[in-house]
């Protein structure tokens, strides 16, 4: 039969694999169950109010994610842009410099306000450990084993490194695995000014990927099912086909592109998966909560993203700034604990925001509107040895695609792009079809 592939997931992973096997004039069908397009990482509307049903952002290192949008003629202005920065009121003001590598980040270092010498001496020690090693652990030990190898001070693990582990690995310091952090570290604030960019999206998550893939898609000749919820896969002859498929199709290859805990039940035929099934089953998983604000008067923050030390948030957006509604915050709690109520995370969200507006034990009228968005698994446990998946299965032309199978990033959104470009890529091997070239741009 001719190739024909079907991507089981509209998420940031299954799009980018569908749009890469377009591009070298594959037929790709893409299936979602849901309604709304980005899997993990989409755009929520409630209360007429559109918001993401978490808050992510990107750096420059994100190297395939920025090749994908700029393929797609995703506008550069749909991102802010600035350079990595850490910025907690009061205790620290960390801005690389626009200077070549490594000066932006030692310049940056020397300016910072909130760190004394034996800070900047500890930070230098840290990233020249990691160099000396190619950034390369001889054993994976966990991030916060890793501080105190390389002696790192108190304000240095609390205000910049263990904030940017969680935000990275979604897993706290002394359970999350060092060299997956070490790999961040060596990509982003370790290597060139441009990679260590920080990148916030200025418009929906939905929007800024999702939508731009499919209309690639449909220009292309290609189609994009919602709300089409595929139960099964089995074997027909030398192909596959779809329980819940309304066209009746077969398929020479399948991409899963869903969570890994939805793997098992497609596959329950394939006695073959048998193990992989439990290793996908028994993977550990971490939540992300964010909790929307909106307060009239706007309230404005001194930036854009601001980290939060000793509060209930980690991380306070100012969403105003971001190409939201003025006076629309974004807090986010990492590795959350979902056992608290709705409520009660929303007011200790307020709470965090009373104290950094008003300090001095003054009072900061209740938001008129506020959201909670628990996302239970958002993210794998990213802990060293952590299970994680390789793209190609036991079933021959049964593909996985997702930010969970193997690679050097956890998480992330360029996890999930990376993902599914190596499965559209393994696509093409079976086939002995020579990959698309590069993404050109005039």
């Amino acid at each position: 039969m001719s190739p024909h592939v079907a991507v089981i997931g509209a998420g940031w992973s299954g799009l980018a694999c569908a749009v890469e096997l377009a591009r070298a004039d594959i037929r790709v069908t893409v299936f979602e169950g849901a309604s709304t397009l980005g899997g993990r990482a989409r755009v929520v509307e409630k209360d007429g109010w559109r918001v993401d049903n978490g808050q992510h952002i990107l750096v420059g290192a994100y190297t395939e994610t920025l090749r994908m949008l700029r393929m797609l003629k995703v506008s550069p202005k749909k991102l802010y842009s600035a350079p990595f920065f850490v910025h907690v009121p009061g205790k620290l003001d960390l801005q690389a410099a626009a200077l070549p590598a490594p000066l932006h980040l030692a310049v940056g270092l020397l300016r910072a306000k909130g760190l004394n010498w034996a800070d900047r001496r500890a930070a230098v020690r840290l990233l020249n450990l990691l160099k000396r090693t190619k950034f390369k652990l001889a054993e994976d030990i966990t991030v916060s084993a890793l501080l105190m190898r390389a002696q790192q001070t108190e304000t240095l693990r609390r205000l910049v490194w263990e904030p940017l582990c969680i935000a990275a690995l979604n897993t706290p310091a002394e359970r999350a695995s060092a060299q997956i952090f070490a790999n961040v570290l060596r990509d982003s604030v370790a290597a060139s000014a441009s990679a260590s960019e920080v990148l916030i999206p200025k418009v929906d998550l939905t929007e800024l990927l999702p939508v731009p893939a499919v209309l690639f898609l449909s220009r292309n000749g290609q189609s994009v099912h919602t709300m089409t919820k595929i139960r099964g896969i089995a074997r027909a002859d030398d192909s596959f086909a779809l329980e819940g498929d309304p066209f009746d199709g077969r398929y020479s290859h399948v991409v899963l592109a869903t969570a890994p805990w939805q793997v098992p039940a497609l596959t329950a035929e394939f006695s073959e998966m048998e193990r992989l099934r439990e290793q996908l089953a028994a993977m550990q998983h971490e939540a992300i909560t964010t909790v929307y604000l909106s307060y009239d008067p706007p309230l404005r923050l001194a930036r854009p993203m601001i980290g939060l030390d000793g509060g209930f948030l980690q991380w306070l957006f100012d969403r105003g700034q971001l190409g939201g509604p003025a006076g629309m915050l974004a807090g986010v709690i990492s590795a959350a604990d979902t056992e608290l109520s709705r409520e009660e995370i929303a007011l200790r969200a307020h709470q965090d925001v009373e104290r950094l507006m008003v300090p001095d034990s003054g009072h900061l009228p209740s938001p008129k509107w506020a959201q909670v968005i628990t996302e239970k698994r958002a993210t794998f446990a990213c802990e060293p040895g952590a299970f994680r998946p390789i793209t190609i299965t036991p079933v021959k032309n049964l593909l996985l695609a997702g930010d969970y199978v193997a690679s050097d990033y956890p998480a992330t959104l360029e996890g999930a792009v990376r993902s599914g470009l190596q499965a559209a890529r393994t696509v093409f091997r079976s086939l002995g079809v020579a990959p698309p070239k590069l993404f050109t741009f005039d």
